[in-house]
């Protein structure tokens, strides 16, 4: 499955080289998002947080919705 790219400070799709430029605020996906809810993603440590800490970093949290 291909992975596609996204930036944390647009929301759009971007390039695999311009993810290469941006490490810190482009998020790397694999797939579709089978859950439910809304969730909120670091794309500098790919690691879920919070709804506050997504709040206080806007421009670096993706926010996936189910």
């Amino acid at each position: 499955m291909a992975k596609a790219y996204r930036s944390a400070r647009t929301g759009r799709y971007v390039t695999k080289a311009t993810a290469a430029r941006s490490p810190k605020t482009t998020v790397a996906e694999s797939g579709s998002n089978r859950s439910s809810g809304t969730h909120h993603r670091s794309a500098i440590t790919g690691h879920y947080v919070t709804k506050a800490t997504a709040t206080r970093h806007p421009n670096t949290t993706v926010t996936e919705r189910g």
